[in-house]
């Protein structure tokens, strides 16, 4: 993965994905994603005012010429304009268009608090667009056993490491960052340590079947030319597996289970991990947002849904179940 430094941008947002980084605290992942946002939004920009040649492949657009002066016509039409753009054109969901919001709102505000670039925030009443909240998606507890079946019974030499992979998922609920992240010195005593989001760090009490699978895993990790010895996971290439090695992984054994893979990917197993340990394990909200590393009680809290089998039992047990008018004016008759 490119770092911020490789790729070529105007000095002012550099200046401020810096101050993202240094003061903010943001990491790493999170800057690169309002850099993803901001360029779009720059292209787009100059498309808008004619300043680029709109035969030209929008991806190919260059922003290095956008200064302070062109952002200081930005209005709150431009940036509704901005919006139906890139749901128009670019298919970006009412979620990813929220995001854009999040990071242009930022973005403005650093210039116009922080350096002074601007006298008026264009985003001040720019409004994030709704977002429905939906049930997330997961495996119950068959189709997980399904997928860690078809892992423990496939060929090859990464099988070993394939099953540790897909065992902590489903038991630990840790994202793909946090994952490929695993140290050897993240795991003592039965605990693992990861590195979350802004850079926090928590720590995850492993079950049996996460211990066993990762000493099965230790024995065969490869010990000679790693590039990073203290990665746990290492691919063939004798380095830290990367997020995409491990994308893949999930998918291929999503697939060889019998299971959707256009439906199920690694956050879903999150989702799987999450939704067991609430459904099963009698966790309390506040346990589970600690184990999950969730900012916010509200991201937790779409975990305590109810299955349908739930609800049906629910509904079966309501002391009015069985009753029926009916049968009563059958009985007066």
């Amino acid at each position: 993965m490119k770092s911020i430094s490789d790729y070529e941008m105007p000095s002012i947002l550099r200046d401020f994905l810096n101050y993202l980084q240094t003061i903010k605290g943001k990491s790493v992942n999170t800057v690169q994603v309002y850099f993803y946002d901001l360029r779009v939004f720059f292209r787009f920009l100059k498309l808008h005012r004619n300043l680029a040649d709109k035969k030209m492949e929008f991806d190919e657009i260059s922003i290095l010429d956008v200064d302070a002066e062109l952002l200081k016509t930005v209005t709150l039409s431009d940036l509704y304009s901005y919006m139906s753009f890139v749901s128009n054109n670019r298919d970006n969901t009412s979620h990813a268009r929220a995001r854009k919001v999040a990071s242009l709102k930022t973005f403005f505000n650093y210039l116009t608090t922080k350096a002074k670039l601007l006298d008026t925030n264009p985003t001040a009443e720019l409004e994030s667009p709704k977002i429905l909240k939906r049930l997330p998606r997961y495996l119950n507890v068959e189709e997980s056993k399904k997928l860690l079946t078809s892992v423990s019974i496939a060929s090859g030499e990464n099988s070993v490491r394939d099953l540790a992979i897909l065992t902590i998922f489903l038991n630990c609920g840790i994202r793909l960052s946090e994952l490929v992240g695993i140290n050897l010195s993240s795991i003592k005593n039965n605990t693992l340590t990861v590195i979350g989001k802004g850079d926090k760090e928590r720590s995850i009490p492993l079950n049996n079947a996460c211990v066993q699978a990762i000493d099965a895993y230790i024995k065969v990790r490869p010990v000679n030319g790693i590039k990073d010895r203290n990665a746990l996971f290492i691919s063939g290439h004798k380095q830290r597996i990367s997020k995409e090695s491990v994308q893949k992984i999930v998918k291929k054994y999503i697939k060889e289970s019998g299971l959707d893979p256009q439906r199920y990917s690694t956050h879903k197993l999150r989702h799987t991990a999450a939704t067991l340990m609430y459904k099963y394990g009698n966790v309390d909200i506040r346990a589970l947002q600690e184990l999950l590393g969730h900012q916010s009680i509200a991201t937790t809290e779409i975990y305590t849904h109810l299955d349908q089998q739930q609800l049906r039992d629910a509904v079966s047990k309501n002391p009015l179940a069985d009753f029926s008018t009916s049968e009563t004016a059958a009985e007066k008759e």
